[in-house]
């Protein structure tokens, strides 16, 4: 007998460098995974320069979606919430991307079109995904969504999983990569360039959000799954055994500090290291380093909390 409470559902998260699909089944508050994919498509590339999607970065995200689209329909979803969050809040031919995920959603659920969604959402939905198997007695939490165009920072109320404060910073692996990281490695001036950027773009997130509060600081997306990938030693990537997996502030420094003096070549190397993530994992690095100096400074959090239930989960149960 089919359990009438149960709602399959596709959640779409298309960001600045990847694009992600969710196929899951939720009911009572509970996500069960169906089938969950990345795909690097890189939709920002370029934005912060031109203002303007590359045509052959719509391409790659079209292709991916279509795909994701004909596993939505082999699945037989009864729902789906696809959301852009950073890179398509910036561009100016915003026209040809919602044309393009109307006519593949549409295919799946008739009308379905892909939404920009505003910071402030964004940092919500992020929340809401992460923490949902965290142990309720290491409350408050702040949640740090690391993207390639932007950077979540939401913090949460000390006896609920509401959002207490949240704010969207304009900064992100691909983006502080593109605008600060151009030698092979980066040279000094080049990363204390990066740094200043960070420290500005953040500095309006650190205003407006206590994180001082915070008692555990969760981060989620490929930027922080694959540090602390690196941290544990991982030869291949083990998304179970990175789940709520733990990295001590000294850890993360020896890993950042490792991948920003290391060549591109080298970097491509590491066994966990996702192809898409070679060229900007160096800039999501920096703003891990300007995090951990802030999250121990104001709140004496020593280490990061690793979640790979994020913004997906978060879409999937606003579907709900």
């Amino acid at each position: 007998m089919i359990d009438e409470r149960i709602k399959r559902v596709a959640a779409v998260d298309c960001g600045t460098n990847s694009i992600r699909l969710l196929i899951a089944d939720v009911a009572d508050g509970r996500v069960t995974d169906v089938h969950r994919e990345m795909r690097i498509v890189r939709l920002g590339q370029g934005v912060d320069a031109t203002g303007e999607f590359a045509p052959d970065a719509l391409a790659r995200t079209h292709g991916a979606l279509s795909d994701y689209a004909e596993l939505m329909r082999s699945h037989d979803v009864a729902a789906v919430r696809m959301v852009a969050t950073s890179a398509a809040r910036d561009v100016s031919n915003r026209d040809a991307f919602f044309a393009m995920t109307s006519e593949v959603l549409g295919t799946v659920v008739p009308g379905a079109v892909a939404e920009v969604i505003t910071g402030a959402d964004e940092a919500a939905l992020s929340f809401h995904g992460a923490v949902g198997e965290l142990d309720s007695a290491a409350a408050p939490f702040v949640v740090v969504d690391l993207g390639g165009g932007s950077t979540e920072v939401v913090l949460g109320a000390e006896d609920s999983d509401e959002v207490v404060a949240g704010y969207s910073a304009d900064i992100g692996c691909v983006r502080l990569t593109e605008r600060c990281l151009h030698s092979d490695p980066p040279t000094d001036d080049e990363i204390a360039a990066a740094r200043a950027v960070v420290r500005e773009a953040l500095a309006e997130a650190l205003r407006l959000v206590p994180v001082e509060r915070a008692h555990t600081w969760v981060g989620v997306a490929g930027t922080m799954t694959t540090l602390a990938a690196l941290a544990h030693n991982m030869t291949t990537y083990d998304s179970d055994a990175i789940h709520l997996s733990r990295v001590g502030f000294g850890d993360l420094a020896q890993v950042c500090a490792d991948l920003l003096a290391m060549t591109r070549q080298q970097r491509a190397a590491l066994g966990p290291m996702h192809e898409g993530r070679v060229d900007v994992i160096g800039g999501g690095a920096i703003i891990v380093q300007e995090l951990a100096a802030v999250l121990g400074e104001r709140a004496g959090i020593d280490e990061l909390v690793v979640s790979e239930h994020d913004i997906l989960d978060g879409i999937a149960l606003s579907i709900a």
